[in-house]
């Protein structure tokens, strides 16, 4: 019964995700490189896309440490 219920489940998912779409945004209108065309701003509005990345390899290297340590902790015993 599990196994027939999580294949209704993944068939249905899997159906719904290719026929539900977001709508997109709208266009901003104007040049964004011409400030006086009344565009909001530069394209991206300026958003800092480093510090994410960064953020990923130090939660990366936590959980590489840890896992490591722990596994040293098993082999000791």
């Amino acid at each position: 019964m599990k196994k027939k219920l999580l294949l209704i489940t993944m068939l249905l998912l899997l159906g719904c995700g290719t026929t539900i779409f977001a709508q997109e945004p709208p266009h901003p209108g104007g040049n964004p490189s011409d400030p006086g065309s009344g565009a909001p701003g530069p394209v991206g509005g300026g958003a800092p896309v480093g510090s994410g990345f960064v953020m990923l390899l130090v939660l990366g290297a936590g959980y590489g440490a840890t896992k490591i340590i722990s596994l040293r902790n098993t082999e000791q015993k």
